[in-house]
């Protein structure tokens, strides 16, 4: 038996500790190098580096101290029975709830205090309020949850939102007024602290007033009364959605896979359904894109850049060590392995559909050539009769090129980015058997709302309509010449923290558009994939409004129109058939694989 590494024998200690805390001896916990999620029983915290650096480890701690608090004291029917209906006002009221159970732990063991802590910190740096310049940009529900989170344990807010906080702080406390003075008795009955959360956000003005005639409370009452049967109901209708789901996944299991391979295809996927950053309160944080409205505007509407001499194309080894490198290309292999099943369908699918168009037909009745065994009865028959041969012919298969334009903006994190990283490897890996050549390559920004681009702007007396105002980071993870053996490594790039920032979609098309010209290949297929409209903070603050959609939209109208190259999107959650005429829209990312290979196959067929 091989021996254990120091990771993995801190992960059983993790997984022992969990249990204990949460009294659930079928608690699993596992590595993400993406943001740490709960489904159910399965934890998936932050991966430490192999020599489990303190703080590293402490982070990974918290987060398992975290989860297993929530399944030891949080009734997940009791929160969604008085769930605000009001957006804001729910993610306050996910955000009070998490305060509460963790400041049960935090106050009461000294360890998990500091473990706590340290998860608070790591999810605090990626929330947007560590960019907040004033009151009006500071997340409201971050801000009331670290206020809160002081008043109960005594730990101060994490040095980077300070002040952020401090900008609202008054502000809360004049308008909650005594609502928290009763917090710290109640955190051990959920109703209780409850009620007290709900009049809290009544008085920050995020939900509306009780109806003092009572006619809500009895409509409430008879809506609890129903409650089991709605949520068994609606239960079911869970159930039943996921089963057309599994089944499909069963149907496609090819004769000779073993059973327990399939139940694990089927649990991987429904893990990675139920892992909903939304449904855990543990994403709440992160950077969410608004599905903005375009808004018109005249066709004469220029597109300029600030300046570009900060701008880079670089390529992935050059943003990472070697060493990191591996690590998170480990994970990404750890993540293809449970959809190992899936995706192996979908490549030979799409494979299978290529070399189909690429076989070769057959002249018969020639002179020469190979002999046709299959006409021999005619001679046998007739011996006088002479005999057959046949001459192999090519279909003509044009040479092809695909490029895959991934958004690596701050809105994709999570599971969207894990899975356009496995399935662009999926895609590689089979375009390279069936002769076709494929590029991956990344876009983002190499700063939040603007980089020294913004700084030159600023030093130069902020000339008005400076146009786009951030500087641009284009990424190389695979060239088109270049073997996927050599850039396999490269992919697990997507999947470290802090790259994914802002995106500028129109000059990142430009861009890849600019590349697939220069091929010498008949045909260019360029494919993007988005989760929704290009935002840049910096740039739109300062120009017109759409500036960065209308760009988008006349590249997108030029290459469509004027252009040799066949351009597709798949849009992650967002519509993006706005923009482009070939396109399609999933709502989940675990669609993405299936999606690719379809939309491929289609323009493959195409004459």
């Amino acid at each position: 038996m091989a021996e254990q590494t120091p990771l993995d024998r801190f992960k059983q200690t993790l997984t022992g500790a969990a249990r204990a805390i949460a009294r659930e001896p079928e608690i699993e916990v596992a590595w993400s190098a993406d943001s740490p999620a709960q489904s159910g029983k399965n934890f998936r915290v932050p991966l430490p580096g192999r020599t489990l650096p303190v703080d590293q480890a402490r982070e990974a701690r918290g987060f398992a101290d975290s989860f297993a608090l929530r399944l030891r004291h949080h009734n997940e029917k009791l929160h969604a029975s008085a769930a605000p209906p009001e957006p804001i006002a729910r993610a306050c009221y996910d955000a009070i709830e998490q305060v509460r159970y963790e400041s049960i732990g935090a106050t009461r063991y000294a360890g998990m205090r500091d473990n706590l802590g340290s998860a608070v910190e790591m999810r605090t740096n990626s929330d947007p309020i560590v960019r907040a310049d004033d009151a009006d940009e500071v997340p409201l529900p971050t801000a009331l949850s670290l206020i809160l989170r002081e008043a109960l344990t005594g730990e101060a807010v994490p040095d980077r939102a300070k002040t952020a906080v401090d900008l609202v702080r008054e502000d809360i406390l004049a308008r909650i007024g005594t609502d928290m003075d009763g917090l710290a008795d109640a955190l051990d009955d959920q109703r209780a602290f409850q009620d007290l959360t709900l009049d809290m956000l009544r008085h920050l003005d995020l939900t509306l007033p009780e109806n003092p005639d009572g006619s809500d409370n009895e409509e409430g009452d008879d809506e609890e009364g129903e409650t089991p049967e709605e949520e068994d109901s609606a239960d079911e209708e869970d159930q039943g959605g996921a089963e057309p789901q599994a089944a499909d996944m069963r149907s496609e299991t090819t004769e000779g896979e073993a059973d327990g391979d399939a139940d694990q295809e089927v649990e991987g996927e429904q893990e990675m359904a139920d892992g909903d950053p939304s449904d855990e309160g543990e994403e709440g944080m992160q950077p969410v894109r608004p599905n903005r409205p375009w808004t018109e505007l005249p066709d004469n509407f220029n597109y300029t850049a600030y300046t570009d001499k900060f701008d880079e194309v670089v390529e992935a080894p050059e943003l990472c060590d070697l060493e990191e490198l591996e690590r998170l290309r480990a994970y990404l292999d750890s993540q293809l392995a449970g959809l190992q099943g899936v995706v192996t369908r979908l490549a030979n699918r799409l494979q299978r559909r290529l070399m189909a168009q690429q076989n070769r037909s057959w002249d018969f009745d020639q002179e020469e050539g190979l002999l046709d065994a299959a006409r021999l009865t005619r001679v046998v028959v007739s011996p006088g009769h002479a005999l057959s041969y046949k001459i192999e012919r090519d279909t003509e298969f044009k040479d092809t090129v695909v490029t895959l334009l991934i958004d690596n903006s701050g809105s994709m994190r999570g599971r969207p980015i894990s899975i356009a990283a496995i399935s662009a490897d999926i895609l590689a890996r089979t375009l390279e058997r069936c002769g076709v050549k494929t590029e991956i390559l990344g876009f983002t920004t190499r700063a939040w709302k603007g980089g020294q681009s913004r700084e030159a702007w600023l030093s130069d007396g902020r000339p008005a309509n400076p146009g786009r105002l951030n500087d641009l980071r284009h990424i190389i993870y695979k060239k088109a010449d270049e073997p996927w053996r050599r850039a396999r490594r490269n992919l697990g790039l997507m999947m470290r923290e802090g790259l994914l920032k802002e995106n500028i979609d129109g000059e990142a098309l430009l861009w890849a558009h600019t590349r697939l010209l220069a091929r010498p290949e008949d045909r260019r297929i360029l494919m993007v994939i988005s989760d929704g409209a290009p935002v840049d903070d910096s740039t739109l603050s300062v120009n017109q409004a759409g500036y960065l959609e209308s760009h988008l939209r006349k590249v997108i109208d030029w290459i469509e129109k004027q252009s040799p190259v066949q351009l597709v999107a798949i849009g992650i959650g967002h519509d993006v058939t706005r923009y482009y005429k070939r396109a399609v829209t999933i709502m989940d990312a675990e669609q993405l694989g299936g999606t690719i290979i379809e939309q491929l196959a289609s323009l493959f067929e195409d004459e």
